[in-house]
């Protein structure tokens, strides 16, 4: 009996577990059922990349590029694939393969260009998310993304207007877009900051990628008396053209765009624009990995790092330009006195704090007819400089 008692007993206590663990099990899972616990992470993730340059262009393409392998290495859980070199009107048929067939889970389109048809592509896929860059527009599943160098073209432009001996400065542009149009705005208002008689001669070329005709245009600038050149084409192009003259005894200043190109011309490149697009893509695919991305537009500058003033990493100005850019005074109303190279790295240091203290679409700024843009004491907002289809009064050309 006393047995058998036992026996009741140790099976009741059995029972009781079973009951407390279905209790205790329905009590965990109960939050996941209210939406409480966030989504599941995904085993893989597949991201598709479209260029619309050779990755060994050396600019545009091959920074995304840069930023694509960056992502590759460091997430184990990712795996990626790019297509490059395609024209606008491929864009449909290539994101439909990057879907269907390449099973891609998020689609980066890289140009500007590419914008309507990454728009009507969400409205095809919209269980699959695509990530514009340099575009304005966005869709449940469709978020933009830039890294803005509208400051490092102000930077650029102090020194071009500090260097100059002509006091005409070149640039090549790739297409007369706001994007384009900004930056070269920026570049005319740092030269006209230090140097007042400095214009910015413009001359496009309606493509990103054709080193042959930035060749091209270069050259005719140097023959019209330009020393000095920033340009958006993705290719080193220009600054070979720069470093030939200077070897043959004409100085010529040039300012990398994109990539890292003062190996191109280490006796011409003074400085320029260098974006790290490892950054962005490496913050958008863990908020996709984690399930917190968003559609909003990511806007970033050189205070979020995506941006850097150099013609290499790491080195804000080539060392053989440093002292003449010393030697190169500007009187400021708040720094009073000030060479341009301390300005530079004032400047520099004012666009990397958190809180905007300095920005180069402070008016007053007027166009080319002499119409007010930008009152004084105001800053150019988003919507007026992601538009802009007007050249301030010192640049030489028409955006249209």
């Amino acid at each position: 009996m006393a047995k058998l008692n036992t026996l009741m007993v140790c099976l009741a206590a059995v029972v009781l577990v079973f009951i407390f663990a279905i209790v205790s099990g329905n009590a965990e899972a109960k939050p996941e059922q209210d939406g409480a616990v966030a989504q599941a992470q995904p085993k893989k993730l597949k991201a598709g990349f479209i260029y619309v340059g050779p990755v060994g262009d050396y600019g545009w393409s091959n920074a995304h590029d840069v930023g694509r392998r960056y992502v590759q290495k460091k997430f184990s859980w990712l795996e990626t694939m790019y297509v490059e070199a395609i024209p606008e009107g491929d864009v449909p048929r290539v994101i439909d393969r990057l879907i269907n067939e390449e099973k891609c889970d998020v689609v980066f389109t890289t140009s500007f260009g590419y914008m309507d048809a990454t728009i009507e592509a969400g409205k095809r896929y919209p269980k699959h998310v695509f990530m514009h860059c340099s575009g304005y527009k966005q869709d449940k599943n469709v978020g933009s993304y830039f890294a803005e160098m509208y400051q490092m073209y102000y930077l650029s432009g102090l020194m071009a207007g500090a260097l100059t001996k002509s006091n005409k400065l070149g640039y090549v542009g790739a297409h007369p877009i706001p994007e384009v149009v900004r930056h070269i705005n920026a570049y005319a208002i740092g030269a006209k900051e230090v140097n007042p008689a400095a214009k910015v001669y413009v001359k496009w070329l309606f493509s990103w990628y054709d080193p042959a005709r930035a060749r091209e245009a270069a050259e005719s600038l140097i023959a019209e008396g330009c020393d000095a050149f920033a340009f958006t084409e993705d290719s080193p192009a220009v600054i070979q053209v720069g470093k030939e003259h200077t070897e043959k005894g004409k100085q010529i200043y040039t300012f990398s765009h994109y990539s890292p190109m003062q190996r191109f011309g280490e006796n011409t490149v003074v400085s320029g624009q260098l974006v790290d697009w490892g950054v962005m893509y490496e913050e958008i695919l863990m908020r996709l990995y984690v399930g917190s991305w968003t559609n909003d537009d990511m806007l970033w500058f050189v205070k979020e790092k995506a941006v850097q003033l150099g013609g290499e990493f790491g080195q804000a100005v080539n060392p053989k330009f440093i002292d003449a850019l010393k030697a190169k005074t500007v009187t400021d109303r708040i720094l009073k006195t000030i060479s341009v190279y301390d300005l530079v790295q004032k400047r520099l240091a004012q666009f990397k704090e958190p809180m905007i203290t300095f920005d180069p679409f402070t008016g007053p700024i007027h166009d080319q007819k002499g119409n007010l843009r930008i009152k004084t004491g105001e800053r150019g907002g988003y919507q007026l400089l992601w538009t802009s289809d007007w050249f301030v009064d010192n640049v030489v050309g028409r955006v249209r």
